[in-house]
């Protein structure tokens, strides 16, 4: 664990909704001002779009390893190359890829599915903070995990996560919804192998669980809106955690195990800023002792 230039890594599959826990480290940083390099995970994939739809056309049989989840479509080297670089010195390079979403990117004249050029990190910045599928990835060749102070975990229950990911690229990225289950089904052993494993790493994980029937996911339906779930978070070090004052600061929350804290999904903002502010001030307060 790095103390003078930490690493905080966010890692959730596809659809996760780990974009709700980034902008909430967001208002934190804005609210302490701390100056953060966001590095996203989707920078390290191997090929554009366009190079994907060329090699699934050209070369079928390497379909399987063309999965975002997989090592093989992604330059995950570099990426434990960037965490050891900052770690240690507090620089290294980034890239962004460019989505649908990403108006102003495309505004500038980038296409959907390509990558920026590769750039510095930001100088003078006081952590790293990364968003994708891989912060906790360890495999015989790689172990990225190592490298982060922060590890937090996304994973709703997985009809939900897949419900989410329909919803979301059909609605923003122009899918259909056949192509987004195709590429669900045709995920699924590349998810079992490389990015489930990753929440027995992390430090924390949030876990929505719907009130509402999700049955069958791949079903249009609205997705179950925070009133009509709760939030699962388990805690990997629970002596470090003070649960009696979260509990009487989140109303209605309640421990189903001794590592473990439920709270309505209404109130899972709040609870975020209160576990995630100190541990944020900690890893910050340490490397100014340092």
């Amino acid at each position: 664990m790095s103390r003078e230039y930490p690493i905080i890594a966010l890692t959730g599959s596809s659809g996760a909704g780990t974009t709700t826990v980034r902008r909430t480290f967001e208002r934190m940083f804005a609210r302490e001002a701390v100056h953060a390099a966001f590095v996203d995970g989707d920078a390290f994939h191997r090929y554009t779009r366009q190079e994907l739809a060329r090699i699934s056309l050209d070369e079928p049989e390497r379909k399987d390893e063309l999965s975002h989840f997989a090592v093989e479509a992604n330059l995950l080297d570099r990426l434990e190359v960037l965490f050891q670089e900052y770690g240690e010195h507090g620089n290294g390079s980034y890239r962004h890829y460019i989505h649908a979403e990403d108006k102003q990117m495309i505004e500038a004249g980038y296409q959907v599915g390509t990558f920026t050029e590769w750039q510095p990190l930001p100088f003078g910045t006081d952590l790293l903070f990364y968003e994708g599928l891989h912060g906790g990835l360890v495999t015989a060749e790689l172990d990225i995990a190592r490298h982060v102070d922060l590890l937090v975990g996304v994973a709703p229950t997985m009809n939900l996560e897949w419900i989410q990911k329909i919803d979301r690229d059909m609605r923003h990225r122009g899918y259909s919804q056949e192509a987004v289950i195709d590429t669900i089904l045709g995920r699924m052993n590349d998810y079992v192998h490389y990015i489930q494993p990753q929440f027995s790493r992390t430090h924390i994980n949030f876990q929505r669980v719907p009130t509402v029937d999700t049955s069958n996911p791949f079903e249009v339906q609205d997705i179950p809106i925070d009133a009509e779930s709760f939030v699962v978070i388990r805690f990997r070090d629970p002596a470090t955690v003070d649960f009696p004052y979260l509990l009487a600061m989140i109303q209605d929350s309640f421990m189903s195990r001794p590592h473990t804290l439920v709270v309505p999904g209404s109130r899972l903002s709040l609870a975020m800023e209160l576990i995630l502010g100190p541990l944020v001030r900690h890893l910050l307060a340490q490397r100014r002792f340092r």
